[in-house]
């Protein structure tokens, strides 16, 4: 008979070092199980419950939701502004408001970096060194008494990159729409992401100088995606704007001030620093530099920062206009020189008491990633929804659909929001018309979401990024099949559905024969790895000559081998096939379960 699995209570927010306490276990093996499901935490980083129980789950314990007096509400860490998930056990008293840093999102074409070259030209004041000297990925902008901190990143992709690793990047989101374009699927699959991220949203509808602008229509567009206006009696502030001529860039940052003013961001200057990384490189006279943005606390010359799996006492500090300066409040971008390598954009920084203490956190966490480089990419499937929730680990299944016409897109929605339960809800991140893209991939991946895709395939980038990352991709012709999946899988009913995935493939150069044996294929391996132990398909300009055919022997020189890479030459013999070409493909594939 199987032991029971000992039951911890866990409150909503907790750090890994008191999560260790709990379990009376070491921080390190909360660190690499972290590491293990995709999260880098340090010891003092707050965790929620749902991370919290994944842990548990992994190391043996069940989690239980630690009972909170009648009198206190829950908040759902979902709902909380990222300033709060992040830093959650804060005393309040100590929390002071801290300028917003701000994300610009948008279509291509919609003037996304004119924009905030307009803001920069118009705000930022010349420093000493006479004006911007650097790019940093982040400025500061004042208005009046107050600033504003903007992220120069290139997109919602790297605004869901930085997400995925951990990072909660902007407090709030620009979403830049042109006036004369309207709301194109870009626009769409950056809201999406922003959505996905929780942040609060300001529309900036640029290009209303030209001639064929159209205001009131783009309204329009933006409230069919749930983005009304507040002339219109909505909640989303929608500001006309033209970076050409500069009008409106006041009202916009009078708009970003509004928002943060409503959801109250706040930090404790007095904490030791903690904040994300921007940008890490190697600078040629300067060795490893990163861009830190800090979000809690003070970071000074001297301090000793750990940032993902690079350490150092910081040497050097500079501003956006190259200025050395000696210590960085909340929201404040800088460059720091004295890291041992360069950080990833994305990683949590933040400073611990010494150089031994860091380099002990750094060894650790390279330890615990390459150990997990080895283990099988763990997926998010449509069938584990109900095994997860009952395990008290998911409270909502989280969709992205992708449909072939707009015909299609508001049944499907509907149907699969139908299908929620009282406990477990469904929530549709995105849903719009076309192939399935990496960008959809990305988001689901940082958002732990399924993508469903009626009658369209996804590309074949996305098919990479989703083998890599663990996203579950489902395609379906039938729609009351897709329905009926969701259903199944909310109540715990659906079967799982195995798919041959090709590992490599490889081109007969040479054909052997040999006495009493048959034919042997002098191969040279064009992708992938060929094993042993996988079933093969011979393909001729394209017709199928055999599939399912066993390895009987495969062999580098005279030396009988499991596998051989791409790139490498080797001798296959099939199991009853000797009809072997020159200019044949020998097909590799396993057998496995894909959802």
């Amino acid at each position: 008979m199987a032991q029971e699995k000992q039951i911890i209570e866990v409150p909503d927010f907790l750090t890994v070092r008191e999560l260790a306490d709990l379990m009376e276990a070491s921080p390190i093996e909360v660190m690499k199980e972290l590491i293990s499901n995709g999260i880098m935490a340090s010891i003092n980083q707050q965790i929620d419950y749902d991370t919290a129980a994944i842990v548990l789950d992994g190391l043996g314990y069940d989690a239980r939701p630690l009972t909170a007096p009648e009198s206190e509400v829950a908040e759902d860490a979902d709902d909380l502004p990222p300033w709060r998930r992040l830093y959650a056990g804060e005393d309040p008293s100590k929390l002071i408001r801290r300028p917003p840093v701000v994300t610009v999102l948008g279509h291509v074409d919609h003037g996304k970096t004119s924009l905030l070259d307009a803001i920069r030209q118009a705000h930022v004041q010349e420093g000493e060194a006479g004006g911007i000297t650097q790019h940093i990925g982040a400025y500061q902008v004042k208005l009046g008494d107050n600033l504003i901190t903007f992220l120069d990143t290139p997109g919602h992709e790297a605004f869901t990159a930085m997400r995925s690793r951990g990072a909660q990047g902007a407090d709030i989101a620009v979403l830049v729409v042109a006036a004369d374009d309207g709301v194109m699927p870009t626009t769409r699959e950056a809201l999406a992401h922003i959505r996905a991220a929780h942040v609060p949203v300001v529309v900036a509808l640029n290009k209303i100088d030209k001639s064929n602008a159209n205001p009131e229509f783009v309204k329009q567009q933006l409230a069919d995606v749930g983005l009304s206006s507040d002339e219109w009696g909505g909640d989303t502030l929608v500001v006309p704007v033209s970076a050409k001529t500069q009008t409106g860039i006041d009202d916009l940052l009078e708009a970003i001030l509004l928002v943060a003013e409503e959801i109250d961001i706040r930090a404790n200057p007095d904490h030791s620093a903690a904040g994300t990384v921007l940008e890490g490189r190697v600078h040629a006279n300067r060795g490893s530099i990163a861009t830190l943005l800090v979000q809690n606390g003070t970071l000074h010359t001297g301090d000793v920062v750990v940032a993902g799996q690079a350490q150092g006492r910081i040497k050097g500090m500079f501003d956006e206009f190259g200025k050395q300066v000696t210590e960085a409040e909340p929201s404040r971008p800088v460059i720091v020189m004295g890291l041992d390598e360069p950080p990833h954009a994305g990683d949590l920084f933040e400073v611990v008491k010494s150089v031994k203490e860091a380099r002990a956190i750094t060894a650790n966490r390279r330890d615990a990633a390459a150990a997990a480089v080895s283990r099988p990419v763990q997926t998010y499937t449509l069938e584990e929804i109900f095994s997860r929730f009952q395990a008290g680990d998911a409270k909502e299944l989280r969709l992205i659909i992708k449909v072939d016409v707009n015909g299609s897109l508001e049944p499907v929605v509907n149907s699969v929001e139908s299908a929620a339960t009282k406990d477990l809800t469904v929530r549709v991140l995105h849903a719009d018309v076309g192939e399935i893209t990496e960008n959809d991939v990305n988001l689901a991946s940082a958002s732990n979401a399924i993508i469903l895709g009626f009658n369209v395939e996804a590309d074949s980038a996305a098919l990479r990024v989703a083998e890599s990352t663990g996203v579950d991709i489902r395609t379906y012709s039938v729609i009351y099949k897709l329905i009926e999946d969701v259903e199944l899988a909310l109540t715990g009913m659906l079967d799982p559905v195995y798919a041959d995935r090709t590992v490599g493939v490889a081109e007969v150069r040479r054909v052997i024969r040999v006495p009493r044996v048959g034919a042997i294929a002098g191969c040279y391996v064009l992708e992938g790895v060929v094993r042993r132990n996988a079933k093969t398909r011979v393909v001729r300009i394209g017709q199928t000559l055999a599939e399912g055919v066993g390895v009987s022997s495969l062999k580098r020189f005279e030396e009988d081998v499991r596998e051989v890479r791409k790139d490498f030459e080797c001798g296959i013999g099939l199991d009853g096939f000797h009809d072997f070409e020159e200019g044949d493909r020998i097909e590799f594939y396993v057998r496995e379960r894909v959802n």
